[in-house]
């Protein structure tokens, strides 16, 4: 995949690409999109096209990649690294990750898809797990000791499923509403939440 740095012109061009891909397998699914329907739908002609990427699969590639590092960097925004937060202190922006998904909700709703984009039903829970993994740490109510392996991947699930919830009932719920829900149950199960970064 190309790494080199692009040009805000560039990023335009690229950001038609995807939100023309995004379109075309919600109405198409995945496997049926060519590189000329991506081209016709953005407004571009192929060369262009070929400047950016190999084809459609380097396209689907970046598209994940970029949507699934933005949840990563969105989770950790509203935090110093080593802070640490007691759940009853809890507040929407610390849940910046929910914000992120519905402002990005475009893309997200590929996940209602069977036909979607390769990868993507493995690696948004991956990513969710990883944030919690790598950049946080938890501790108890009470602090009962558990094995914390299995704990965040217990709550790591258990969110994706409550996103892949509220993703599939069209966003049922606002914004506000989701996070009070999730917030709720952190506090169930979680004493404090701490930060801890890169």
């Amino acid at each position: 995949m190309k790494m080199e740095q692009n040009t805000p012109r560039q990023n335009r061009t690229k950001e038609h690409f995807k939100l023309a891909f995004i379109d075309l397998i919600k109405e198409n699914g995945y496997h049926s999109v060519t590189v000329k329907d991506i081209v016709n739908r953005a407004a571009y002609n192929r060369s262009t096209f070929y400047i950016h990427y190999l084809d459609k699969i380097e396209l689907a590639e970046d598209l994940l990649f970029s949507m699934l590092q933005g949840l990563e960097d969105a989770a950790g925004e509203p935090y110093a690294p080593g802070q640490k937060v007691y759940t009853t202190k809890l507040h929407p922006p610390s849940f910046n990750i929910i914000a992120y998904i519905y402002k990005h909700r475009n893309f997200f709703e590929l996940i209602n898809y069977d036909d979607t984009l390769p990868g993507l039903h493995l690696k948004f829970p991956r990513t969710i797990l990883k944030i919690y993994q790598e950049k946080f740490e938890f501790e108890t109510i009470n602090h009962v000791p558990v094995n914390m392996d299995y704990f965040k991947r217990y709550t790591a699930y258990g969110f994706y499923g409550l996103i892949q919830n509220w993703i599939s009932s069209g966003f049922k719920e606002t914004q506000e509403e989701f996070i009070h829900e999730v917030i709720e149950l952190s506090k169930t199960h979680i004493y404090s939440v701490k930060y801890i970064g890169e």
